[in-house]
């Protein structure tokens, strides 16, 4: 199967016979809150939100069974009906016969156009989609039609778009009863529905939302007529793929003309333009608008905007230019062209999960809008390096989502502040969730310098679940808002800093039998939802112990940058302190348990809102002693030293308390989550992270999936840890490829000084995704793969940002420490191009720098060290401190923040390092 190749330097592709190839959409979005999906057959939907759908709502299953897509018809006298879009009954039976369309495709950030010709006509369809960059709400089509044979002829053009227009909860729930307060106007360029009201039986509102089908000829010509109803274009007996509108000659001219209205039925934005006659060579053009309006937008300043086709060319190049530029932060130079192109778009998906969260694609049909709250904190990673927005504004933000039990709205609105406990108000806690904000908070420290960060105040989250979600607070009343209060009723806030300590000190104490911390609800892994009793996640109980190392640094480091001595802390904190004052037996669950708890009564509702002052030399012993405690029981206790001589962690214990990982009689039990964050915390010798690379690929490791799967196949349903483990191995959270571990074990392996392992496996990954006959996707990273290698849930995944943070900050070793600049490139030799040079464009202390690593002497990762590093020619004076080479931030903040600065990188042979 031949598969898409990139035809230019910005990253636009071509695949010829997409339609070939069941699942491909692609995506069509702006920042003002459009989301399209589109497909090689013009279907897909389009929507502003969960309650908002333009066009019926999709799962991928309904890309190939339904018949309500996007359709343009060609009737002709002589030859027939004809969907531009390939959506007619005739051309599915054709699909695979040798008289079939020929169809191609091109795509680019963001938009798509379809090319199809018409064999028996001698016809051409071109039909290009795209959302553009501005504050309407709307999704541009341009059908051109044109004349490629010898004979003239003679066409009569018909747009057909069903319009949905209500929430996607009717697709089954009241379906027609809400079509029963549909209200259809035909204007003079299209059809608008609007309905009587908003159905929904808690209380129904009044509807502000219009659904708008417009459509014009090239040169702004309005249409001669209109179906608006679909039983009437289909007519009786009929279908939206061979209706009685288009295919019967009595039916044709049933159009009806502007000011028609009607109520109560099932909309179209069904448009028939004039009949045309095309000489052969001539083309036509139509510019058709998909449009979700609210009460204070209408069609004819659309229509102003967008109804011609000079104006729909002019508005798809603001929008080229926009994706661009908003992807022109973070860019890469190796010695594979492909690779580099498809870096950037990888880039884009992290801003497509800001913009979605895990919601509105065809794969997503879980997600009913809003961000996760684990999604967030990951996205912004890739951000951080390639955005030059407001990061710290929303990061700051994001923050009042924790509570004081160290749990955590789990969804995100649109709008800061706005949080919700969860999707379907189901009290459950994610243990990992306490763990991500501290990892993209260090990030940004990292690369901003900004340590007054942890010392601005926010507020925290508080409804109803208190204890962790273990308990319901009977005193809390909606009435008081989402925010915790005081004894006296106001409202409390604490600082950055104290909200991190919140989430790690009640983490610490909340461990199982076996002294690790408990999984609860599930921890990154959603299908470990059934140990909630007696669950113990060693994973991320190293993740925590990582964090609470380097908090340790960070408190230190904040009172010697910013000459502080202490901190004010809420009071109720100071028990969790415990080093400082009344210690814990960090041996006992039992005595960790019982200090948590009478934290939790502390503030189960209100709280004193008095604070103390804590040393922060006290703070910071008090983490290193829990870390040192933590990181020592699992390296000590979790060790696993199989029969066949490999050995590694395990990652869990089941809600019997029993170990997950090991040997058994059926063999071995392992997963890759239990060795990523080991590795990645640094909690491992390097003969252990060897050993667990080994591990990995003895047990894990599958080249037709292209890298490690998540887990070994327990061959047996577990209802002691999970609904994952009734999933068909191999898919999903049981044993895929799943993209984003894997990513991050390569990010741990880097970590390690395993830059070799940790290439292949990126590597890997990269070749399964370009492998189009395999992985079956467009440019991009799936967030996995399924047993036969089909790519799987495309576009929002946050292994995104992690390729992008482990491609940069440990291959590329451009990483920030206080706000000064590291440079420690892990290289390997296959990433440099002929001449010995690999490069990155990158966003570091408000500059744009052009990074050139040069490797003249073919040197592989570990034999070389930086030499020289000139910037816009003028060599530096290098600080090298523990084997790596610094930039000071003072530095760069005197560049000229409006220009490209060029870093060149001269590498040299390490001494000894080939001995």
């Amino acid at each position: 199967m031949d598969g898409w190749r990139f035809i230019d330097d910005s990253g636009d592709f071509h695949l010829e016979s997409p339609q070939a190839t069941s699942g491909l959409y692609f995506p069509l979005v702006n920042e003002a809150g459009m989301i399209s999906v589109v497909t090689p057959l013009l279907h897909g939907d389009v929507k502003t939100g969960q309650h908002t759908f333009l066009t019926l709502p999709v799962s991928v299953e309904d890309l190939h069974n339904t018949r309500s897509g996007r359709n343009f018809w060609v009737a002709s006298e002589k030859h027939g009906a004809w969907s531009a879009a390939g959506n007619s009954a005739r051309q599915t039976v054709q699909r695979f016969s040798p008289g079939e369309d020929a169809v191609s495709l091109d795509a680019g950030f963001l938009w798509q156009r379809l090319t199809r010709s018409w064999p028996a006509s001698g016809l051409r369809a071109e039909i290009t989609s795209f959302v553009p960059a501005a504050r309407e709400r709307v999704e541009l089509m341009k059908v051109v039609l044109t004349n490629l044979g010898a004979e003239t002829l003679e066409l009569t053009p018909t747009a057909a778009i069903p319009i949905y227009g209500r929430s996607a909860d009717n697709l089954r729930d009241h379906r027609h009863v809400t079509s029963l307060l549909q209200r259809v106007e035909c204007r003079a360029a299209g059809v608008l529905v609007c309905p009587t009201l908003s159905f929904d039986e808690r209380g129904h509102r009044p509807n502000r939302v219009t659904y708008a089908v417009l459509g014009v000829e090239g040169d702004g010509t309005r249409p001669a007529g209109f179906f608006p109803l679909v039983e009437d274009f289909i007519g009786e007996g009929g279908s939206l793929d061979w209706p009685a509108g288009v295919v019967d000659p009595v039916r044709q001219n049933s159009c009806v003309p502007a000011g028609t209205t009607c109520a109560g039925y099932e909309a179209l934005g069904g448009i028939r333009f004039r009949d045309v006659s095309l000489v052969p060579g001539e083309r036509r053009a139509y510019v058709i608008l998909l449009a979700v309006l609210d009460e204070t937008e209408s069609a004819e300043a659309l229509l102003e905007t967008y109804a011609s086709e000079a104006a729909f060319d002019a508005a798809l190049e603001r929008t080229r230019t926009h994706w661009n530029e908003k992807l022109s932060g973070l860019s890469f130079h190796s010695g594979e062209k492909q690779l580099d192109l498809w870096l950037r778009w990888v880039g884009l998906q992290p801003i497509l999960r800001r913009l979605l969260g895990n919601s509105f694609l065809p794969y997503h049909d879980y997600g009913r809008g809003g961000r996760g709250w684990r999604d967030l904190w990951q996205d912004v990673l890739a951000l951080l390096v390639m955005d030059r927005g407001q990061v710290d504004e929303q990061l700051w933000s994001s923050f009042a989502g924790v509570r004081l039990d160290g749990s955590n709205a789990t969804i995100i609105g649109s709008r800061p502040g706005e949080f919700k406990a969860d999707r379907n108000d189901i009290p459950r806690t994610w243990m990992d969730h306490g763990a991500w904000p501290f990892l993209t908070t260090r990030l940004y420290v990292d690369q901003s310098g900004d340590l007054d960060f942890l010392l601005r105040e926010q507020v925290y989250f508080k409804d109803r679940f208190a204890c962790r979600t273990r308990e319901i607070d009977s005193e809390w009343e909606p009435a008081q808002g989402i925010v915790q209060r005081t004894v006296s009723g106001e409202v409390y806030s604490g600082s950055i800093l104290e909200h991190l300590l919140v989430q790690h000190l009640t983490a610490f104490f909340n461990v199982g039998a076996h002294n690790m911390l408990r999984l609860e609800g599930g921890d990154w892994n959603d299908g470990m939802d059934m140990g909630a009793r007696r669950g113990e996640s060693v994973a991320f109980s190293a993740f925590y112990a990582g964090n609470l190392f380097e908090l340790s640094g960070l408190v230190l480091k904040l009172g010697e940058k910013r000459g502080l001595y202490s901190i004010g802390l809420a009071a109720e904190l100071l028990p969790l302190l415990d080093t400082v004052e009344n210690g814990v037996d960090y041996t006992s669950p039992a005595a960790k348990q019982a200090r948590l708890g009478e934290y939790f009564h502390t503030v189960r509702h209100t709280i004193s809102g008095k604070k103390v002052s804590v040393r922060l030399v006290d703070l910071a012993r008090d983490l290193r002693a829990k870390a040192d405690s933590l990181s020592g029981q699992i390296c000590a206790q979790e060790w696993i030293e199989g029969r066949e001589g490999y050995a590694w962690f395990n990652g869990y214990y089941d809600d019997d308390g029993q170990r997950l990982e090991g040997d058994d009689p059926g063999g071995v039990r392992m997963t890759l989550t239990g060795q990523v964050f080991p590795l990645m915390c640094g909690l491992t010798s390097r003969e252990q992270a060897r050993a667990v690379a080994r591990a990995v690929e003895r047990n894990l490791h599958d080249p037709a999936l292209g890298g490690p799967r998540l887990n070994t196949d327990l061959k047996e349903v577990r209802l002691n840890l999970g609904r994952f483990t009734g999933f068909a191995y191999g898919h999903k959270e049981n044993g895929s490829m799943f993209s984003h571990m894997a990513v991050m074990y390569a990010y741990g392996l880097y970590r390690q000084g395993l830059a070799r392992e940790g290439y292949r496996v990126l590597e890997e990954i990269y070749r399964h995704c370009v492998d189009f006959a395999a992985c079956k996707i467009y440019p991009g990273i799936p967030e996995y793969m399924s047993d036969r290698g089909r790519g799987m849930y495309p576009y929002l995944t946050g292994s995104a940002s992690w390729y992008l943070l482990t491609l940069l900050t440990q291959s590329y070793g451009l990483r920030g420490d206080l706000g000064d600049l590291i440079l420690d490139p892990q290289l390997v030799r296959e990433q440099f191009d002929g001449d010995g040079r690999a490069g990155v464009r990158t966003l570091f202390a408000g500059q744009t720098l052009e990074v050139t690593f040069i490797n003249p002497k073919e040197l592989d990762a570990g034999e070389r060290q930086v030499g020289r590093a000139l910037l816009d020619g003028k060599e530096l004076t290098l600080d090298r401190p523990a084997g790596t080479t610094r930039i000071p931030r003072s530095m760069l903040a005197e560049l000229d923040a409006n220009v490209v600065h060029e870093l060149v990188i001269e590498l040299e042979e390490k001494a000894g390092a080939r001995i």
